[in-house]
């Protein structure tokens, strides 16, 4: 069995998805980022291969995607993060009858992508200007209301008010809102709800750009976050697609192409 890595080096952190010769995932693996994106991807990808009792040999291709994909020498290619999201979440939304938007969140940035029946991209539209809408804001937002990033999708549903309003479009000045309502005594609970709905409505707006059509698939690591999934639902009106690795899938992309690139070069050299 030989075997494909997508490599997706972002921002805050590093996903590594391992493919066999027949496109089924062998293995995932995330990991931060830190200050060291070489040093750091090297050691996340060696260490999916050693959960899967691989050697660097039995990857035959390597495609590195992402904020720091060029840094990453090792690849034996680089793809932009919409070809590997689009390719990545196509070949995922099969299992759901297939899907035809995206929306992605990543720590730095949000993105919605439209594909064709084929996978290709028709369109797409990012917003990274401003963190209001990203993971960055969700992790300063749990850092002043004292929780763990992974206490906000709970905490969502226990909001016994309606969310609060989070105004603003620039991640200091909501950091700044924030505080100020937790100071006039407003719960922690209807200001998380606030904020998904805040997000929500950003991101639903960037869907529009580039036209919802069929399913919606959500990616990126704030897709784990249940109480966003909720709130962007209520926004569109429509249930998401939310895979099992929500955080892998750009790298899922670039090891399919991965594999197909490598395919078709031994097509070639057969001919």
């Amino acid at each position: 069995m030989i075997y494909f890595a997508g490599i997706d080096v972002g921002s805050t952190a590093i996903k590594v998805a391992v493919v066999d010769e027949n496109g089924k995932v062998a293995g995932v693996h995330v990991t931060s980022s830190g200050s060291l994106f070489h040093k750091n991807s090297i050691d996340a990808l060696n260490t999916l291969l050693n959960k899967l009792g691989l050697q660097r040999d039995d990857v035959r291709y390597l495609i590195a995607t992402g904020y720091g994909r060029k840094l990453f020498k090792e690849a034996d290619d680089s793809i932009s993060e919409i070809t590997a999201n689009a390719i990545g979440a196509f070949e995922t939304g099969k299992a759901y009858g297939g899907v035809r938007t995206i929306i992605n969140i990543g720590g730095q940035d949000s993105k919605a992508i439209q594909i064709d029946s084929t996978g290709n991209v028709v369109n797409f539209a990012m917003n990274d200007k401003c963190a209001a809408g990203t993971g960055r804001f969700l992790d300063v937002a749990a850092r002043n209301l004292e929780l763990n990033l992974e206490d906000l999708g709970d905490c969502h549903f226990q909001a016994s008010s309606a969310p609060l309003n989070i105004n603003s479009t620039c991640t200091v000045f909501a950091e700044s809102e924030i505080i100020g309502l937790l100071a006039k005594g407003h719960g922690k609970a209807e200001i998380i709800a606030g904020i998904h709905y805040s997000i929500a409505a950003r991101t639903v707006r960037l869907a529009k750009r580039v036209g919802i059509e069929d399913r919606v698939y959500f990616d990126g690591g704030p897709a784990l976050n249940k109480g966003l999934v909720a709130a962007i639902q209520d926004e569109l009106g429509r249930e998401l697609v939310v895979p099992e690795y929500p955080q892998t899938t750009t790298a899922f992309g670039a090891a399919i192409m991965a594999r197909n690139e490598f395919m078709a070069e031994q097509s070639l050299e057969k001919a």
